[in-house]
């Protein structure tokens, strides 16, 4: 396996991940938000990048059976019927339920990926299941969302770990590119707990506008055994029918 590691969205475009297996990741807080509302029963995740688009395929979709979710600037967009905070996500919400949405990183980033062969999205909830879902793939690509554009130290300390798992996985470790060896250093350097998570500069922001619970909820590793799949602009789950 050869595996690259990408920082934010913004470093996939064109035609970079053609032939690969991506995965993708926004742990504070789209893609957990994302098993979340799996796990919770929803039938489908729709990504998009505006307001207007998502309340736009939503009214197409049926507006009594899609919701709309999402956050700008941490927040509940006015007028959606969710945000981005995945305790929002329980079975009485979102059981049976599509869902379209639109983050400020995350939804970009899974987008920016839908020219992989594959698009897994992962996040520390379901790390484990990622990682036996990816582990045959001949080329990986990890797309952190990264924030605003930036860096996250916690989208790349859950690459990292989804790097050196799939290394104990494998007699041969994944031929890493200099920004893989990278993350794969700061998971051996940093214990990922939720205390750590509510020291980035995600999980801070987060806490000055009062979700710091959504940090704690993120930071539950391999809390979930599902995998959640892009195929035709559409998350679904594969998994075994775990919770």
């Amino acid at each position: 396996m050869k595996a690259s590691v990408y920082f934010t969205g913004r470093e996939v475009e064109g035609s970079v991940l053609q032939d690969h297996t991506a995965v993708v990741i926004d742990v504070l807080r789209a893609s957990s938000t994302i098993v979340a509302a799996l796990a919770a029963g929803a039938q489908a995740i729709y990504p998009v990048l505006s307001i207007e688009d998502a309340i736009k395929l939503a009214t197409s979709l049926g507006r009594k059976d899609a919701l709309v979710a999402g956050e700008r600037r941490g927040l509940k967009i006015e007028g959606f019927d969710l945000g981005n905070s995945p305790g929002e996500f329980t079975p009485d919400t979102v059981g049976g339920k599509q869902v379209v949405m639109s983050t400020t990183n995350g939804t970009g980033a899974v987008l920016a990926a839908a020219q992989a062969e594959q698009v897994v999205i992962a996040s520390f909830l379901n790390l484990d299941a990622v990682v036996g879902e990816v582990a045959q793939a001949g080329q990986l690509a990890v797309v952190c969302a990264g924030r605003e554009g930036q860096f996250s130290i916690e989208d790349a300390l859950c690459a990292g770990m989804l790097l050196a798992r799939l290394a104990e996985r494998s007699e041969n470790s994944p031929a890493l590119d200099d920004a893989g060896r990278a993350v794969v250093a700061l998971a051996k350097a940093f214990k990922m707990n939720a205390k750590f998570l509510a020291e980035t500069a995600a999980g801070r922001a987060l806490a000055a506008i009062g979700l710091e619970e959504d940090v704690a909820w993120c930071a539950r590793l391999d809390a979930h055994d599902l995998v959640p799949l892009l195929e035709e602009r559409m998350i679904r789950r594969s998994d075994g029918g775990g919770a």
